[in-house]
């Protein structure tokens, strides 16, 4: 009798084994079990004497509104963007020429072939030949570079191509906020067809490659590295918004999560320069000056603090036409020398001027031929110029606003 309880149990300890190892394994039980059901997936064996068990989804998972507008983005704008290397001439020690490559994005303006990427990444490169562009598709063509804004950072390229997918230009960049969503799509390191999202940072003012203010930078946590410049930064809807230029690195080289884009208004001024003029047409005053500080203003005994005191007005230039004035008393500034008595420029059509970088900011807003108001001193005497800008192309070369 004491044996009866002790059969018992090994018999079931004998049917729960036989159950668990020939049907659980086979799927036949499965939704008996709540870990293991039709909606997690269903244990698949792999055979061979050291097989073992896999969970394997039983259907495709849908994507979430997020991801399916991440995707929406990638699949609009992939075939716009392209992969643009450009090949310069360096010297070795023996004098012997060394061609060298550099890598970087753009993206397509036109049907006919336009393109657009930063200057920078095209610097120093043939106008023909030195230059190759590689479609999402992995087809090269030779490309030609039809203009260059220094200045901005821009370049307008084209190619021959067939069935180019141009890029959709957001209507302006003057409506983007911090916080909002975008995208970068473009080559970092050589890996073509990246595309990293994140977040509008900032709008602030930056120091260009060529040491130029690029106004209303678009500041962005977006990874951005080496070879995503000139690619697109983009909109949730996928309309281009800016161009990516460059990284604050820290010297490192790669991205720390702060990267700048030039905004499409800058990039419109200027393709529209080239559409009416065959050119960028940079706007100038013909002038050299000297930034004012409180300490200097003290000094000197100027009526403002602030400003930039006019030490050169260069002949035929459009300040020399509005009536502008340079000093003539010399004297120094330390071991600097400079010159007295010219007008101090405080505002442009009513902003204060508080920098060169603030003032030629404020210049590129506006192109050759626009009419501006200058509000200077001359002595304690407050005037204001009307001063049509003239085109920096036809300006002596040197440190001039």
């Amino acid at each position: 009798m004491k044996l009866r309880p002790v059969l018992l149990v090994l018999l079931l300890v004998g049917g729960f084994y036989y159950v668990t190892t020939h049907f659980y394994t086979s799927g036949a039980l499965a939704p008996l079990f709540g870990g293991h059901g039709a909606s997690a997936g269903a244990l698949q064996p792999i055979g061979g004497p050291n097989g073992f068990d896999l969970t394997v989804a039983s259907a495709q998972p849908a994507f979430d509104a997020e991801e399916q507008q991440n995707i929406a983005v990638y699949k609009k704008v992939l075939p716009s963007v392209v992969n643009i290397t450009s090949t310069t001439v360096a010297w070795d020690f023996f004098y012997g020429a060394v061609p060298q490559q550099g890598q970087g994005s753009g993206f397509i303006l036109s049907k006919d072939g336009n393109i657009l990427t930063n200057y920078h990444v095209v610097k120093g490169a043939s106008r023909n030949g030195g230059v190759e562009v590689r479609l999402s598709n992995q087809k090269t063509y030779k490309a030609q570079v039809l203009t260059v804004d220094e200045g901005h950072d821009l370049a307008l390229l084209k190619i021959n191509a067939p069935d180019l997918v141009p890029a959709t230009l957001a209507q302006s960049s003057s409506n983007v906020v911090v916080g909002q969503r975008v995208y970068a799509i473009g080559n970092p390191f050589g890996l073509n067809g990246t595309m990293t999202r994140g977040i509008v940072s900032a709008i602030r003012q930056v120091r260009g490659q060529e040491s130029v203010p690029i106004d209303n930078a678009i500041q962005t946590d977006a990874s951005i590295n080496p070879g995503n410049s000139g690619g697109p930064l983009l909109n949730s809807q996928g309309e281009v918004i800016g161009i990516t230029t460059m990284i604050a690195s820290n010297g490192a080289e790669q991205s720390s999560g702060i990267g700048f884009a030039i905004p499409i208004n800058t990039a419109k001024a200027v393709l529209e320069d080239f559409a009416k003029y065959g050119r960028v047409r940079r706007p100038s005053l013909g002038i050299e000056t000297l930034p004012i500080g409180p300490d200097i203003a003290e000094q000197i005994g100027l009526p403002a603090d602030f400003g930039l005191l006019v030490q050169r007005v260069y002949p035929g230039s459009a300040a020399e036409k509005a009536g502008m004035r340079a000093g003539t008393q010399r004297a120094y500034d330390g071991n600097m020398p400079i010159v007295l008595g010219g007008d101090l420029l405080v505002q442009m059509d009513g902003e204060d001027i508080q920098s060169g970088p603030d003032f030629a900011a404020q210049l590129n807003r506006h192109r050759a031929g626009d009419v501006v108001t200058i509000t200077a001193y001359r002595g304690k005497k407050k005037i204001e110029f009307k001063v049509t800008l003239g085109d920096a192309k036809d300006q002596p070369q040197g440190p001039q606003a």
